[in-house]
């Protein structure tokens, strides 16, 4: 009988974690698209600014019309709970206020692979300490499998492996010099 609910639960679990895997990929590229964005403003001392205004921007579209038209399609009641509303206000601000600081070290010579690397393994501890804090395991911290604590050791090492050992960029090509870029423009002419 259990076999039966097996596809559905499958389909339940493949439903959020296909979810989870497009946040994965939305995340990893936004780091690499944001320095991209701000060294692209050609702009030393603001740039930084100037592309965290767009990212504002973004998050207008994203975060305020697509949810207003999904709330407007579905007919939902417009009404907000006040905790729901304060949760969801810090949660906003948290979240900016980590892309700002993104931004700040991108600003402070931080590149978007180290930069990247230390916020994706450090927010995972962050989430799991303030979980547990917020909401304590049953039966305390004794209770809690060493796995975890593993996971956490292995998050907080992988972050250190990849900011570390992470592989130098391609150095630059160095431009052709000019006589010879002249010479070629003129054997093809001929």
């Amino acid at each position: 009988m259990e076999r039966r609910h097996a596809p559905a639960k499958l389909l339940l679990f493949m439903n959020w974690f296909i979810f989870a895997l497009m946040t994965v990929v939305s995340w990893g590229l936004y780091g690499i698209f944001l320095h991209s964005g701000q060294v692209a403003m050609k702009d030393q001392a603001n740039g930084l600014f100037k592309a965290f205004l767009f990212v504002g921007l973004a998050y207008f579209l994203t975060a305020v019309l697509a949810p207003l038209a999904m709330l407007a399609t579905r007919k939902a009641a417009w009404t907000f709970p006040t905790a729901g509303m304060g949760w969801s206000l810090l949660a906003g601000i948290v979240g900016a206020a980590g892309a700002f600081c993104v931004l700040l070290a991108f600003g402070a010579k931080g590149t978007p692979g180290v930069v990247m690397s230390i916020v994706f393994a450090g927010a995972p501890i962050v989430n799991a300490v303030v979980a547990m804090y917020l909401n304590p395991p049953e039966g305390g911290l004794g209770a809690v499998r060493w796995q975890f604590y593993l996971g956490i050791l292995m998050a907080a090492t992988g972050g250190c492996l990849v900011t570390l050992f992470k592989p130098p960029p391609a150095k630059p090509h160095a431009p052709a010099p000019q006589a010879a870029v002249s010479n070629v423009r003129s054997a093809q002419t001929q």
